[in-house]
Formats: C-alpha cells, sequence, structure tokens
C-alpha cells in the first residue's frame, strides 16, 4: 500500500461515473454532499468524465481519473488513492475481477451492485482472506438487489428479538408494488451469467442452491430446504394470489449469506421467500400466472447498458415490500420497506452512495473481508437510507 489509508487523496471515487447508473450516483454525491466529501469520478475517458460533470451540473472541481477495468496496473493505482470505490461498471463477471481484487489488495473498501451469484461465490474464495488481512471491507448487492430485502429481514428480525425474545424461523418477503424499469445491467448480468453457465455447467450448481453464498470461516453451510419460489399460488400469508419474483435468486442466497455471517442469529432452520404479489379471486390467480411467464429482462425493449429512464420516469418510479415473520411458536410480526425512486436507477444509485458513505463515516469496528450489507452496515445503514435516501423501513403492514 502507497500509503495509510487515512492519508489516501480521495474518501470516495465514483467509477464508471460516464455511465447511466454512475453518473446518477456522482449526481447525487453532488447534491448530498457537495464537496464535503473529497470525492472523484472515474472511467475509461476523460472527456467523457468531463462531459458528464458538465451535463449532471457537478462541481467543476470534481477531480476526475481515467482508469481502465481490463488494466490490472490502472485497478490498482486507483484502489491505491482512495479510502473507498462505488462501482457501476458491470457486468461484473466480465469486468469486476481486477478492481475487487485491487481493493482486497490495497485495504480500500469497496460496494457494488453485483447481483451475479456465481461470481460473488468465486470472489468469496478468491479474496476474503487478503481482504480480511488488508482491512478492505468489500460489500456486493449495495443496489435494488439486495439492500432493501436483506436489511428488511435484518429490521425483522431485530424487532422479533425484542419482541418475542427470539428470531422468525421464517420470514416471507412479498413484493406489494415495483414501480420503475430493470436497468441495462440488470439485463446484461444476466446474459452474462447464462453464456457462463454454458460454458461451466458446474456453475448452476452454485446458482439454484440457496445456500451457495453462506460461506464463513466456519467453512460452507447447508440450511433445510427452503419453500418453492418458482411458481404461482395462493398465498396462506397475505391472502392473495403470488408469483415468483425476478430477483429471489440473488436475495434469497444474499439473505442466507448475511445470516451466516451474522453467527446465524435467525436460526441454522431459518426459511426465506421472495414473491410477487398479484391479486386476490380470478384476476388475482390471471395476473400471477402472467407475471409466471413473462421474464421482464427478455425481450426487444430491455434497455441496453448505459441507457435507462429519464428524470421524470425515476421518479414517478416507487416500490414497497411487506416482510411477514413468523416464530417457531407461530408469533407474526409485519415490516414494511419501501422507496420513493424507480427501483433498478433513482433508488439504487442513492443506496450505492450511501453504502460507500456508511462505510467511510461509520464502520470504524468493522474488520476487512467479503460483506453482504445487513452484518457490514446494519443499523447504520438503514439510518442513512431513512435520513437521506428516501427509503422507509417501519413496523407493521
Amino acid at each position: 500500500m502507497s500509503m495509510t489509508k487515512a492519508d489516501r487523496e480521495f474518501d470516495i471515487i465514483v467509477y464508471g461515473a460516464s455511465g447511466f447508473t454512475g453518473r446518477l450516483v456522482a449526481e447525487y454525491m453532488q447534491q448530498q454532499y457537495g464537496r464535503s466529501v473529497n470525492w472523484a469520478m472515474a472511467g475509461r475517458s476523460a472527456e467523457k468524465l468531463a462531459q458528464v460533470r458538465d451535463e449532471m451540473g457537478i462541481d467543476a472541481a470534481t477531480p476526475l481519473v481515467t482508469a481502465n477495468a481490463d488494466s490490472a496496473d490502472d485497478m490498482a493505482a486507483m484502489a491505491a488513492r482512495t479510502k473507498v470505490i462505488i462501482t457501476t461498471v458491470g457486468p461484473y463477471q466480465l469486468y469486476g475481477d481486477a478492481l475487487l481484487a485491487a481493493c482486497a489488495a490495497a485495504g480500500t473498501d469497496y460496494v457494488d451492485l453485483s447481483g451475479e451469484p456465481g461470481w460473488m461465490h468465486g470472489t468469496i474464495g478468491a479474496h476474503h482472506d487478503t481482504a480480511k488481512a488488508s482491512g478492505a471491507r468489500i460489500v456486493h448487492s449495495c443496489g435494488f438487489d439486495s439492500i432493501p430485502f436483506d436489511l428488511g429481514v435484518y429490521f425483522l428480525q431485530q424487532a422479533a428479538q425484542e419482541k418475542f425474545g427470539r428470531p422468525c424461523r421464517q420470514v416471507h418477503g412479498r413484493v406489494r408494488a415495483m414501480n420503475g424499469e430493470f436497468s441495462g445491467g440488470t439485463a446484461a448480468s444476466l446474459g452474462a451469467t447464462m453464456a457462463a453457465v454454458s460454458k461451466n455447467p458446474d456453475l448452476l450448481g452454485i446458482l439454484i442452491n440457496p445456500f451457495s453464498l453462506a460461506t464463513t470461516d466456519k467453512g460452507a453451510f447447508q440450511g433445510p430446504e427452503q419453500p418453492a419460489d418458482n411458481r404461482p399460488y395462493e398465498d396462506a400469508a397475505t391472502g392473495q394470489w403470488v408469483a415468483p419474483f425476478i430477483m429471489a435468486a440473488i436475495n434469497t442466497k444474499n439473505i442466507h449469506r448475511s445470516n451466516a455471517l451474522l453467527g446465524h442469529a435467525y436460526g441454522e432452520d431459518f426459511l426465506y421467500d421472495e414473491m410477487m404479489v398479484a391479486g386476490t379471486g380470478d384476476e388475482g390467480k390471471a395476473m400471477a400466472e402472467f407475471v409466471a411467464t413473462n421474464n421482464p429482462l427478455e425481450g426487444d425493449d430491455v434497455p441496453q447498458p448505459g441507457e435507462g429512464p429519464d428524470k421524470a420516469s425515476r421518479e414517478a418510479g416507487n416500490y414497497d415490500v411487506l416482510f411477514i415473520g413468523l416464530t417457531a411458536n407461530g408469533e407474526r410480526i409485519e415490516a414494511s420497506v419501501g422507496g420513493d425512486m424507480d427501483p433498478g436507477y433513482g433508488s439504487t444509485s442513492k443506496m450505492l452512495a450511501e453504502s460507500a458513505m456508511c462505510l467511510l463515516e461509520d464502520s470504524d469496528g468493522l474488520a476487512g473481508g467479503l460483506y453482504t450489507p445487513a452484518p457490514a452496515m446494519g443499523d447504520k445503514l438503514i439510518k442513512r437510507l431513512c435520513d437521506n435516501a428516501g427509503l422507509y423501513f417501519r413496523m407493521g403492514a
């Protein structure tokens, strides 16, 4: 490491700041923190970065850093200059390896938007020990996947522990509203994952196992069989028809990893499932069946990486998730989590920036290693998201 972390040139570097989500992160950093935090914009082209800085009304004094994701030297040099890196340069399985390795080696904190469990499984094995030794806190999945879900379960379990003296053995995540578009990056990541599976069929086992990320210093963990989430059904927990939710495959794995990293605070027999609420009666059934047979990440109108909805659409979006917890004794508790902008872009960019700020300002006691959001930042991040980023975490339906 070229200098101690306290002496580094920057507090935060936003890498990928000329991309669609990256520019929203940079805009949020400007609006929320101005130059009170010493942050920089980074990407491949200084010209594009300068253009985005001007277009987004970002302070002209904001430094620009050029770095190419394919160059291990560039990534190492960039990681050595800052305390925290925010990266929106995905799919991470194609462009993320060199940067994550550089941060782990340099003791640089890192947050991303990864919803790529195959890649994340590989990074835990490859870099956890290095990050632990260097003090780098590497936190995956700091956007819509998986912050509202991971922190939502954490929030509910804290309340259950307080109210009942025990955690919920089972939690149902029920998406009641999701208005907004999926990002082009999410679609590209799914495409990259499918291509990777065709080359390496062993990846399929990681993708279908809900506990594939639940590896800790104690080794791999395999919990009980989880509830089916791959077909529509009439849901006893809500009294409505529910349909498979496209982000469940990543969120469930992150939630089981959080449980493992928290020393199985939710129990070793913990059950979690995540579905989309479709409505009641015949209409609800028809809607659930429609949702189950339509993939929003396929087709001609899916945005490409770098594309996305305009400001008005982002601001018109929102989402709301109900968490229903049941203890082993049958006690029931509910909590709601939501956000005031479209999930894929507007809210995600704010969650990502606040995760970086939380590592920078609120996480002195956190050891190095590879994390999910809940065990890394928990209550401190919930507070930041409610205070600054337009999210709510509240008890009750």
